[in-house]
């Protein structure tokens, strides 16, 4: 794209890319600029100037929950002649989310050899603080919603049988997944009941969270698309503690849970079988979105191996979330 091409220049920067966004970093390293690709994905849809410039303005304003100090604000881009010009209103040509940067040494997934008790402890009230401050949206806690993400979730994953996920593992995840829902489905009304379901921040990852001088930051939340966000509290808060299983830091992750537990005043009776349930339905959408990178054309064929294996821990992690509940 030209734009990108010409800010990399001017900027002396650095390009990091996903399959829905550009992300220019200058090479004096202050801020970084996020600019989100014309794309349409049927749950995500920046095709058009005005969408992009509206998921920008919701990025920022949802992020500023748990980040304030780093989403500086949204930037119109113009072209004046041949240059582009930033924070240029006579042109606009595309926007961008303007981010304070953050360094790689301050990210949790960086820090695993570093990071406490105390560091966790601090994660954890960060993030039920959130919680007990989040919009409430009972709807998205009925069965029938988050039995259509699980029933999304098999049927995307059929086509993996026998490559990433087996035979056996995929119809017990399936069995187990649907048999918490007729031996709790009590109990996901009684969550209703009690406003644990919360516009959340939908993607509490390793690479999400980072300590800056100015406190724990969570950034990166699901802006394209609420239904991601909303849900209830566990599920949100577990992302985080079913990676640090998956990298063997399940010290750290029950360090987590239980700080979290006791500051939102779960019960025991309610906390644990609906932690390993959204863990399970958590690790399960890893390994998902995972096995999809095989049909990545763009991938070499010698990559693909890991991807498997990755994938396949990922799944078998799901399942032993479940063997744990008495179903």
């Amino acid at each position: 794209m030209e734009l990108i091409d010409f800010l990399l220049k001017e900027l002396n920067g650095k390009l990091v890319q996903t399959h829905v966004s550009w992300v220019v970093i200058p090479n004096h390293r202050r801020w970084v600029l996020k600019i989100k690709k014309p794309v349409n994905f049927g749950f995500l849809d920046y095709s058009t100037l005005e969408k992009r410039k509206f998921y920008c303005e919701k990025e920022v304003d949802l992020n500023r929950r748990l980040c304030p100090w780093v989403y500086e604000g949204v930037i119109p881009i113009s072209k004046v002649g041949d240059r582009y010009v930033l924070n240029d209103s006579s042109n606009v040509v595309e926007y961008a989310v303007k981010m304070r940067y953050i360094p790689e040494r301050a990210l949790l997934v960086n820090r695993l050899d570093k990071v406490n008790e105390n560091d966790i402890k601090a994660v954890a009230q960060r993030v039920a603080e959130f919680h007990q401050k989040a919009k409430v949206v009972p709807e998205f806690g009925k069965i029938e919603v988050i039995k259509y993400n699980t029933d999304e979730n098999f049927e995307q994953t059929k086509p993996f049988i026998g490559r990433t996920i087996d035979e056996n593992t995929y119809r017990e995840i399936k069995e187990k997944t649907n048999a918490f829902y007729e031996k709790f489905k009590d109990l996901f009304q009684k969550r209703v009941e009690e406003n644990k379901i919360r516009d959340g921040h939908g993607d509490i990852r390793l690479e999400h969270v980072a300590f800056l001088e100015e406190g724990i930051c969570i950034f990166d939340c699901i802006e394209f698309n609420d239904r991601f966000r909303y849900g209830d509290v566990i599920n949100d808060m577990c992302f985080l503690s079913m990676e640090l299983d998956y990298v063997d830091r399940n010290d750290l992750s029950k360090v987590y849970e239980e700080h979290y537990k006791t500051l939102m005043g779960e019960n025991d009776q309610e906390f644990y079988p609906l932690l390993n349930f959204y863990k399970a339905y958590r690790a399960y959408v890893r390994g998902k979105v995972t096995s999809f990178l095989l049909e990545d054309p763009n991938i070499p064929e010698g990559e693909k191996n890991l991807i498997k294996e990755k994938a396949r821990r990922f799944f078998n992690l799901s399942r032993s979330y479940l063997e744990k509940v008495d179903l």
